[in-house]
């Protein structure tokens, strides 16, 4: 497992020049991909977590060699959100042309349309009912905050006493397990609740298959991400983002670690294509 470390150095707390070429072999390689899509995750990985999910904006050192990978023939840049489709784009600032999935798979924005979500009676039905339970028991804890998303629930939990947390989330889940039918996901200062049980690697095959990707780069901070580190194979390239268990071949420390990564690939990308035209 690698990291990079905040001065841009990689290390890892064994074979700490094996780590380093590891990871910089693996990006050079990815960058000379005949069809490259970036796909990657928002809060976490390119921003750091803010009070306000609103007020979240991708930070300029990661804003910088995306824009240029945009730029690129043969080359998509992709973000997959857990976050609605609606604030997704919001966030990262994106036209109707970008790519951009969200609520962990089940929204699509491909090209000029978008896949928003349609629920049928019974999720309806089963939303309709969960909300004023939610909304119950946020209340009666400071600091909660629940957000509504198409198809379902995300509380949040970062301005709550962690010692409160754990009696939050077991009446939460009990309400839904009381309902029935909802796919339930812990992640950072997060639970959610959806009627849907799509998944990151879902979003990943889609963008892969869509824009016909000959290698993937995926990056994530958080448990959801696991999802679409599982849904990429041989040549791909997959990143985590801070701590915690991963499947992904790669680790860095933080967004600003990340950018890095995303400078590199950028300007790698750059070369291959000029000796490709020359």
């Amino acid at each position: 497992m690698t990291s990079i470390t905040e001065q841009g150095i990689f290390d890892t707390q064994e074979h700490i020049d094996m780590a380093d070429n590891d990871l910089i072999n693996a990006v050079s390689e990815l960058a000379s991909t005949p069809r490259l899509l970036v796909a990657l995750d928002f809060d976490g990985t390119l921003t750091p977590f803010v009070d306000d999910p609103y007020q979240a904006r991708m930070i300029p050192e990661a804003a910088e060699p995306l824009m240029q990978l945009k730029g690129f023939s043969d080359t998509a840049v992709a973000f997959v959100s857990g976050r609605p489709l609606e604030s997704l784009a919001l966030v990262t600032e994106s036209d109707s042309g970008s790519l951009l999935v969200g609520s962990h798979g089940a929204e699509v924005q491909i090209g000029s349309g978008a896949g928003l979500l349609q629920l049928d009676s019974e999720e309806t039905r089963r939303l309709n009912e969960l909300g004023p339970a939610l909304d119950r028991v946020c209340a009666s804890v400071p600091g909660a905050v629940l957000e509504r998303k198409p198809g379902g629930f995300g509380i949040h939990t970062r301005q709550v006493d962690p010692e409160r947390v754990p009696d939050y989330y077991g009446r939460a889940r009990a309400e839904a397990d009381r309902i029935g039918g909802f796919v339930q996901r812990e992640g950072k200062d997060i639970l959610e609740f959806a009627v849907r049980d799509t998944t990151k690697g879902d979003a990943i095959s889609l963008l892969r298959d869509h824009v016909g990707a000959t290698g993937v780069l995926f990056a994530g901070d958080d448990v959801t991400d696991e999802d679409g580190f599982a849904a990429l194979g041989d040549g791909d390239v997959g990143v985590k983002v801070g701590g915690g268990n991963t499947r992904a071949a790669y680790r860095v420390t933080d967004p600003k670690a990340f950018a890095r990564v995303l400078r590199q690939l950028a300007g790698q990308r750059a070369r291959h294509q000029v000796e490709a035209s020359a």
